[in-house]
């Protein structure tokens, strides 16, 4: 993860000093007084000399102008809805407690409602990377003010894509997770029940950590949800990654499908089989947010306002309003029948199926062909995102290629809802970088044996979801014995000081079903214990007491040192015959 500043104070002046120099001022809304993001920062430092813990100090951030800051306006990109917020949102509370200072709230689609940043009277949000295209909406100020390096992150929002669009076009990374992780109290709607909170950052362990930080339930989010006990904690060492059939790419050109196959390519040199998938349900589903009774919601949030403030509104957020505000019930009703029978094909097609590997958009569109034809080019562009939310899925946007003559090109990793772990996971494979969890709960694991990794029942762990956490050392009162079966493992058992030694293991992180799924498999005569460790831990572990009648290995240094001693050839230097498979 991107180390930050040791001096918050020097962060924010770093900061400034950059969007002074380099910032498109159409990047904010509201920028807040250097000197009052000075003392924020200021107050930080004093908590870290007391000794408190802020895991984000030293990182800068800015905040998408739906999402209410005490005491700053939230204008959704509309003059005239300008208020001063009386709370901040949790989600953003929970930055701030954490050390991360706020320097602003940036430019949008009005109301959120676009994937082109265009839509906003504050200005056109252009591309950190290409200056003559779109930045991506409708979080579009978020991803370009970490695409030009103004901010360590950015918050968004995303209903059809908003939190992944962007990224594709500014070179980041966007983490738009599960609906209902983060709690979305302070967030005005676009969509309620397709609305989350997202992340971006040019680094995916920071996006991940921004994401652990923020999420967690809230009284006062009503859609919140916490981390089910099944949530899989890691991605599989073999992931199948379902990709598109040939013809599910045609709104791709040439080059970008080219750059789209390079992806897929670099998948595979991860260890992942691809396998295609049918996509027409996806699409079906992405065409009910604005095509069918779905867009409902979007008059429910802000049409009202929109008819009867029509100065300062974008015509393209405004017709949509109004067309939403003639859906009938009925419709509405019937478009959410529909999308439950497409969830329900599409979960089916993810039956064997890790992730989806899909293209975040098909093009990266210039300024001026956007303004030429605003609906039907953002049309497109949620081609690939827009049903994700709309079946409750979570997904990982990163960037993949710059195509000359085409600008950026990104890829998402899709998974199902609360497998976001599972999302970053591959996406760290993708870009070749260390990956970071956005969970905080999970249960320590110690294990000696036969399920260390490359041994016969590591496959148990991962099927579970588990996650590698490190090596270890035991303390030193505790012993080693060989047991008998297939496959062969070991007994590990704590004695009196002084008569054991320190013996190697390895960490991993369980869900509690998972654990609990696991201990149905254990055979006597291992059971679940605590386990002290050489660096001052205690954890659970799998240990038991022997019998007396097993073979005593502690000598050996370990389960690993034992398998290599067995299998030495008997004229090797130090090989003990007595050790030698008959």
């Amino acid at each position: 993860m991107t180390t930050p500043d040791p001096s918050p104070t020097r962060a924010v002046r770093t900061a400034y000093q950059r969007i002074a120099v380099d910032g498109d001022p159409n990047v904010w809304i509201t920028l807040l007084d250097e000197e009052a993001a000075l003392e924020r920062a200021r107050e930080v430092e004093d908590d870290l000399a007391r000794g408190e813990q802020r895991p984000l100090a030293g990182y800068v951030f800015a905040v998408k102008d739906n999402i209410d800051v005490a005491g700053l306006p939230t204008t959704a990109a509309h003059p005239g809805f300008r208020r001063v917020a009386e709370r901040t949102a949790t989600a953003v509370q929970r930055l701030l407690d954490a050390g991360a200072v706020l320097v602003g709230k940036t430019n949008l689609d009005q109301f959120a409602t676009g994937l082109v940043g265009t839509r906003s009277p504050y200005g056109v949000v252009r591309s950190a990377v290409e200056p003559q295209r779109v930045s991506g909406g409708s979080s579009a100020g978020s991803g370009a003010a970490v695409g030009a390096g103004l901010v360590d992150f950015a918050v968004g929002t995303d209903t059809a894509g908003s939190g992944r669009v962007p990224a594709a076009f500014n070179g980041i990374v966007g983490v738009k997770p599960t609906l209902g992780l983060v709690p979305a109290d302070g967030v005005l709607p676009a969509c309620p029940s397709y609305d989350t909170a997202t992340v971006f950052a040019r680094d995916l362990a920071l996006a991940a950590t921004v994401t652990r930080t923020m999420a967690g339930p809230s009284d006062l989010d009503a859609h919140s949800r916490p981390w089910p006990a099944s949530a899989p904690l890691a991605a599989p060492e073999r992931p199948v990654v379902g990709v598109p059939r040939a013809e599910d790419l045609s709104a791709l050109s040439p080059a970008l499908r080219e750059a789209f196959a390079a992806a897929c390519r670099r998948a595979e040199s991860t260890g992942a089989v691809l396998r295609e998938v049918d996509l027409t349900v996806f699409l079906r589903a992405a065409r009910l947010l604005y095509d069918g009774g779905l867009v409902a919601e979007r008059a429910y949030s802000f049409g009202r306002f929109l008819a009867e403030n029509p100065d300062g509104a974008d015509p393209s957020v405004a017709s949509i309003a109004e067309r939403a505000g003639r859906v009938s019930g009925v419709d509405v009703v019937a478009a959410q029948q529909e999308l439950l029978e497409l969830t329900a094909a599409g979960r089916r097609l993810m039956d064997g199926v890790t992730a989806l590997l899909l293209p975040t958009a098909p093009e990266h569109p210039l300024i001026e062909d956007v303004q030429a034809d605003p609906l039907v080019v953002n049309a497109r562009l949620g081609t690939y995102t827009n049903f994700v939310n709309l079946m409750d899925m979570a997904a990982v946007a990163v960037p993949a290629a710059h195509v000359p003559g085409e600008g950026l090109f990104g890829v998402s990793v899709v998974t199902r809802a609360f497998e976001d772990q599972v999302a970053v996971d591959l996406a760290a494979r993708l870009m070749d970088v260390p990956t970071a969890q956005v969970f905080d709960e999970a249960v320590p694991l110690a294990v000696f044996g036969a399920h260390l990794r490359g041994q016969p029942l590591n496959t148990q762990l991962q099927a579970l979801g588990a996650r590698f956490d490190g090596s270890i050392r035991t303390t030193g009162d505790y012993r080693m014995h060989a047991l008998p079966g297939t496959p062969a493992k070991p007994l590990v058992s704590r004695v009196a000081p002084g008569t054991g030694a320190e013996l190697p293991g390895e960490l991993w992180l369980l869900s509690t079903q998972a654990l609990g799924e696991l201990l149905t498999t254990l055979p006597r005569p291992l059971a679940l214990g605590r386990v002290d460790l050489a660096d001052g831990r205690q954890v659970l572990g799998f240990t038991g007491q022997p019998t007396g009648r097993e073979e005593d290995i502690t000598a050996s240094g370990g389960w690993l040192a034992h398998l290599t001693a067995r299998h030495r050839p008997v004229d090797a230097p130090g090989a003990d015959p007595a050790l030698q498979p008959a």
